[in-house]
């Protein structure tokens, strides 16, 4: 009884990899996209042209569920290979490529905010959304490096 019960729960670790992380990806998103309806709604009452670039700041959190499968589909190999369930590796690596998605829709809403009302420093505000994805790119290649030595 116990042994079905825990393996009900086998897969657990590689969903919160995955979950974690989109759910970072769309409140990072979510938080730039407003900014960026903020910006153009602003730029169109002043007869201004709204930057189509504020879409690129709106989607650069989206990665972050990219890398969370990565991870996830690694953790799976291992579970369905080894029997090793690994909670504790995709709770981490979930929630700490979330916070890297979050934050950098935190950033990409001001970038929008910044680019809306001057139409410039796109590569500067780039730059700095770029920082943030490093991060989930860190998170990711090291869960590789450690799911590797299982």
């Amino acid at each position: 009884m116990e042994q079905g019960l825990m393996m009900q729960f086998k897969d657990l670790g590689a969903i919160l990899a995955l979950a974690l992380a989109a759910v970072g990806s769309v409140l990072g998103t979510g938080i730039a996209g407003m900014s960026a309806i903020g910006a153009w709604k602003k730029n169109y009452s002043q007869n201004k042209p709204a930057s189509f670039m504020l879409v690129a700041f709106t989607a650069a959190p989206l990665t972050q569920t990219v890398y969370g499968m990565i991870v996830m589909n690694k953790m799976l190999e291992i579970i369905t290979t080894k029997g090793l369930f690994l909670w504790s590796v995709g709770a981490f690596a979930g929630l700490a490529i979330g916070l890297s998605a979050f934050f950098q829709g935190k950033c990409a809403a001001v970038a929008c905010d910044a680019m809306g009302e001057t139409g410039k420093g796109f590569a500067n505000y780039i730059v700095v959304l770029g920082m943030a994805e490093t991060v989930a790119l860190f998170v990711m290649a090291f869960c590789m490096t450690l799911l590797g030595k299982f």
